[in-house]
């Protein structure tokens, strides 16, 4: 079990390796300042043994999959990406994002050394209930393009500070086209 525990396993087929590992690699969890590293199984595996024995029940389908060869080009996966991240997002949801928070427990977090931005909003998700995944999907890998579009849209009916995603801008530039591919 330990063996299909690690990173190098999960990257070993290609369908990981081509795609969201590399994706993973231009982000925070794969290098950063102090060189601490989340690996697939950090993020995607849990730590206590029988949830960790039920992942791995569940990954046995996956592999079923990937031997049948479902996702053989990047075309493919893009067209069931959107599926693909729902599932892992109802997970963490399921699990109030447990892989998270081995290493980021509301609990560990020193909200006073955090930007404004950051702060205010840790608070508000731990007084509302918010799990990790609720603000963070598409920290270690893409979001899909789809739930980008729709997710976008949905926030601007309910009138979302775009700050909740776009860090910094309270809201969108009233007499200019935004272009929503910028970072801030």
């Amino acid at each position: 079990m330990e063996v299909t525990n690690t990173e190098a396993f999960c990257i070993s087929c290609h369908e990981m390796r081509d795609n969201v590992y590399q994706e993973y690699k231009k982000t925070v969890h794969y290098s950063n300042r102090t060189g601490v590293r989340a690996t697939c199984p950090d993020c995607h595996v849990p730590n206590e043994w029988t949830a960790k024995l039920v992942r791995k029940v569940q990954a046995t389908n996956e592999l079923f999959y990937a031997v049948r060869g479902s996702i053989t080009t990047r075309e493919k996966f893009l067209a069931k990406r959107l599926d693909l991240a729902h599932k892992v997002w109802k997970s963490m949801e399921k699990t109030d994002s447990r892989e998270c928070r081995n290493c980021h427990g509301y609990g560990f977090m020193d909200i006073g050394k955090q930007r404004m931005e950051a702060s205010s909003q840790h608070l508000q998700g731990q007084q509302e209930g918010d799990t990790c995944i609720d603000c963070h999907r598409g920290i270690a890998h893409e979001l899909p393009e789809e739930f980008i579009a729709a997710e976008h849209e949905r926030y601007e009916k309910e009138e979302v500070p775009c700050s909740r995603c776009h860090a910094g801008m309270a809201r969108a530039p009233a007499d200019e086209e935004w272009d929503w591919d910028k970072d801030d």
